[in-house]
């Protein structure tokens, strides 16, 4: 998959000149209702004989528009997740834009001469709540008017699951809820976080029995519920399962901020300053300040009982 970041005015030579099928939209998580939407101008692409292309931004159009501070966002997929999903569904062309005051600015009609026809699309591919301006002047329903006949739109509907519309913020609310094995239906895929491992206080295995991997995510990186979760993570090569903490540890009282810590089942390497990533499976408990050290390593092998149950029910 080709890269392209383009910043407004972007200048010509950057575009590749020829046809496409574009897909638009933010894309954040790249959930079933996006796939819906990518996979349709993939499948679009290949009868017409294109090359397909996804057209997202750098950050969340809420920085401009609602002055939301760029830091303080965090996403289901950050971008260089964002970029693997996007491969991984077979995008041959990734344009990322610069979301800045004066791209945020275009009228519509601008927007589309400008970064729809500007860019070749031949068939363009959206959810049906796609805007590219204020809603009520830059909607689907409003595309073929700016459109001009000069390119063919198609609208995905509305995709729903058991749980209800399809949607980045549905996902985030599961998140935050600790409904994980929800929010992995919805994406298509285990929730997943890409972090290194750092030094931490060193407690898990002096003390508690329990050797942890702290892990330190990106900023950007979209946190779940605090709570203990089984998971598995991705280390020199393989998948192992485990279980972890994300929360401050209430029962020390010196953790002020938050932190992600695993615990590997049957593993004891040495794996400090290492690439991981986290796949987040189920929620087992919420986090709890216990009255002293007995009875939190009590709750540890049980939890890591009901983690090894869980792997071993899975694998049959």
């Amino acid at each position: 998959m080709q890269t392209i970041e383009l910043s407004h005015p972007y200048a010509k030579e950057c575009i590749i000149q020829e046809p496409i099928v574009l897909a638009l939209g933010f894309f954040d998580g790249i959930h079933l209702g996006h796939k819906e939407v990518i996979t349709t101008a993939k499948k679009v692409a290949e009868e017409r004989g294109y090359k397909v292309a996804v057209m997202s931004f750098n950050q969340h159009p809420s920085v401009i528009f609602q002055n939301v501070d760029p830091d303080s966002i965090q996403y289901v997929s950050p971008l260089e997740r964002k970029k693997e999903l996007l491969k991984e569904l077979g995008v041959d062309i990734f344009y990322l834009v610069d979301f800045t005051k004066e791209f945020g600015a275009l009228s519509p009609q601008e927007f589309v001469d400008q970064y729809i026809v500007g860019l070749n699309a031949k068939v363009v591919v959206a959810g049906f709540d796609y805007t590219y301006g204020k809603r009520d002047v830059a909607n689907m329903e409003l595309l073929p008017k700016y459109a001009s006949n000069r390119f063919e739109i198609i609208s995905i509907p509305e995709q729903k699951s058991d749980n209800g519309k399809i949607s980045s913020t549905a996902v985030r609310d599961l998140l935050l809820q600790g409904e994980i094995e929800k929010a992995n239906e919805l994406l298509g895929y285990d929730y997943i976080m890409d972090g290194v491992v750092v030094h931490g206080f060193g407690r898990g295995s002096k003390m508690l029995g329990f050797p942890t991997a702290n892990i330190e995510v990106s900023n950007d990186t979209f946190l779940l519920k605090n709570g203990v979760y089984i998971v598995e993570m991705f280390v020199e090569g393989k998948w192992i399962p485990g279980m972890a903490s994300i929360g401050i540890n209430p029962t020390f009282d010196d953790v002020h901020k938050v932190t992600i810590e695993v615990n590997l089942l049957d593993f004891d390497k040495d794996i400090y300053h290492l690439p991981v990533r986290v796949k987040w499976l189920k929620y087992l408990r919420p986090e709890l300040k216990f009255e002293g050290i007995d009875a939190l390593i009590a709750q540890l092998k049980k939890d890591e009982q009901d983690t090894r149950n869980y792997f071993k029910t899975k694998r049959g």
